[in-house]
């Protein structure tokens, strides 16, 4: 790449490296939030005004009450039973990156499709700035097309790059 350098790490450039273990345990105390199923009370967890940053098809959350109304009510609304499990985390200062599934019951609706009622398995990445205690930014990736292909739909239609893969993607504990 010739010229100038675009600058990197910029949002962790003034990260609090003395911070690690209060940014942990607010995603400790966060997540157990999630799989107690409480809605209502994730402002213990977020900031009013924190940033819920997804991929395509899960959207942007400005705030918390949009994040509650626009992603988790519908999220359980068509995924019950469902346990959130972070395979791995690192935590520096300010910042946490996880990476991990959820385990679900497809009881609701999803991108159009009908209640099938099969456990299905939701992975994502998640990177979560925390001050004061509470998470003030969420840039999150959640795997839609790997959902949909356990439900029987084809969200690639045929043309996916698996196709061309040699093997299957290890799952977890390395197997």
């Amino acid at each position: 790449m010739a010229g100038a350098r675009p600058e990197q790490g910029y949002l962790t450039k003034d990260n609090d490296l003395s911070k690690t273990e209060h940014t942990l345990n607010a995603i400790d105390a966060m997540v157990d939030g999630l799989n107690d199923h409480d809605i209502d009370n994730m402002g213990r967890f977020f900031s009013e005004s924190f940033r819920w940053m997804g991929n395509a098809g899960c959207g942007f959350k400005q705030g918390l009450k949009e994040f509650q109304d626009n992603w988790q009510r519908p999220f359980q609304a068509a995924f019950s039973d469902k346990v959130c499990i972070d395979e791995a985390r690192i935590t520096q200062g300010e910042w946490c990156a996880a990476f991990g599934r959820q385990e679900a019951v497809h009881s609701g609706t999803f991108m159009g499709i009908e209640p099938t009622h099969k456990r299905v398995e939701i992975r994502y990445m998640d990177f979560w700035k925390v001050r004061d205690g509470k998470i003030v930014d969420n840039w999150v990736m959640v795997d839609f097309p790997y959902v949909m292909q356990q439900l029987g739909v084809d969200p690639f239609n045929g043309f996916g790059w698996e196709r061309n893969d040699s093997g299957k993607m290890p799952v977890q504990n390395g197997e």
